[in-house]
């Protein structure tokens, strides 16, 4: 079987788009098997570390518009991952929870995110990475 012939381009937003999707399939085979999505784990790592914010400031952590969350929010409340809650002093307000499911499958969760990135980066020195890293933040 031979190989495919390496992208020649200089379109730096191609090539990040071409390594996103491989980064993108790497974590999905990983998560599919506990029936989670991409968005929703990155809304779980959200709220473990803020358990209770609104939807509205996740939305804003994650840039993703509110239609989009919404509808990731309704499915991760169905199959059991997070909680709503109204809040105590505005009843208007609904602040989000990481279920006790989330919270017991949380160790295993991080690490097959960290095992995606792993191999993702497989081919990578720790200075490329850190100075990977570093770039990414700053195009952020």
């Amino acid at each position: 079987m031979t190989r495919p012939k390496k992208i020649k381009t200089d379109c730096h937003i191609f090539l990040l788009g071409k390594a996103y999707q491989r980064g993108h399939h790497l974590v999905q085979n990983r998560l599919k098997p506990y029936g989670l999505t991409n968005a929703q784990y990155v809304v779980l790592e959200v709220l473990w570390q803020e358990a209770g914010i609104t939807a509205v400031k996740i939305g804003k952590l994650l840039r993703m518009d509110k239609a989009s969350l919404s509808g990731i929010l309704d499915r991760m409340a169905e199959s059991g991952w997070i909680l709503k809650q109204q809040d105590d002093r505005d009843l208007r307000m609904i602040r989000i929870y990481p279920s006790e499911k989330a919270d017991g499958l949380k160790e295993t969760l991080i690490e097959e995110r960290r095992k995606a990135n792993e191999e993702l980066l497989s081919g990578f020195t720790v200075e490329e990475k850190v100075l990977l890293r570093r770039m990414l933040l700053d195009m952020v």
